[in-house]
């Protein structure tokens, strides 16, 4: 049985989430949980999204990390992190820092066909790594959201150093079990426990806007403009 809120989120896009989550602290709408500049609550311009005809997911964050193998430390592996989102309520984004010297990070395909299809049958439906990965043509099928640096042909070796501890990617910190919200704009995370808050201020302030943007469209009076306009962004 589909999250009927989870769903709901779909309604509003990842910028009208922001909005109400922290970019107007100073408005009723929003819930103010962030400082907007100082803390790391969405994604920069380095998120590129793979799928944006796919439109927006939602889901509870899994998070994991990926680095190179080391010998000392062999107790994590894909299965893990399948055992971990098995356990999250579903939907499941992953959320997947690739903790990688520069020089391999940028080349490294890290994941692909054989990850997500199984990563889907377990409940993921979208996955955020801040590096590359591979087979953006073979994963479309799958109706699985992509937030990536770029994408890359190829790998090597890797190891799961991580599931289930805060990670930071494209700027935005993540702890397990937080809501994510993305689209094509980017992502954004909040508390689950916000969840019905974020839901009832998105509404009404998608509301409001459609009635302010409807007014300006019926207008081309630059004084009338002003006036709908005032209080927005000064």
């Amino acid at each position: 049985m589909k999250n009927q809120k989870i769903e709901k989120l779909k309604d509003f896009d990842t910028p009208s989430i922001t909005n109400v989550v922290a970019t107007y602290p100073d408005k009723d709408y929003c819930l103010g949980l962030y400082h907007p500049w100082n803390e790391a609550w969405y994604t920069n311009q380095d998120a590129k999204c793979m799928y944006p005809e796919l439109g927006r997911t939602v889901g509870y964050a899994v998070t994991c990390t990926y680095g190179l193998p080391d010998t000392n430390f062999t107790r994590l592996g894909f299965a893990d992190v399948l055992r971990a989102v098995d356990k999250m309520p579903k939907p499941v984004i992953l959320v997947l820092k690739q903790n990688f010297p520069d020089e391999i990070k940028h080349k490294n395909g890290l994941l692909g066909g054989n990850m997500m299809t199984a990563l889907k049958s377990v409940g993921v439906v979208g996955v955020i790594s801040d590096g590359p990965s591979r087979d953006v043509d073979e994963i479309r099928p799958l109706e699985m959201q992509y937030m990536l640096s770029g994408v890359t042909a190829g790998h090597g070796k890797w190891a799961v150093q991580s599931v289930n501890t805060g990670v930071e990617v494209f700027g935005m910190q993540v702890t397990p079990g937080e809501i994510i919200h993305m689209d094509e704009n980017g992502a954004v995370k909040f508390p689950n426990e916000h969840l019905d808050e974020v839901i009832e201020r998105a509404q009404g302030l998608a509301e409001f806007e459609e009635k302010r943007q409807r007014m300006m469209r019926e207008t081309n009076d630059v004084e009338e403009i002003i006036k709908i306009m005032s209080g927005i962004y000064d």
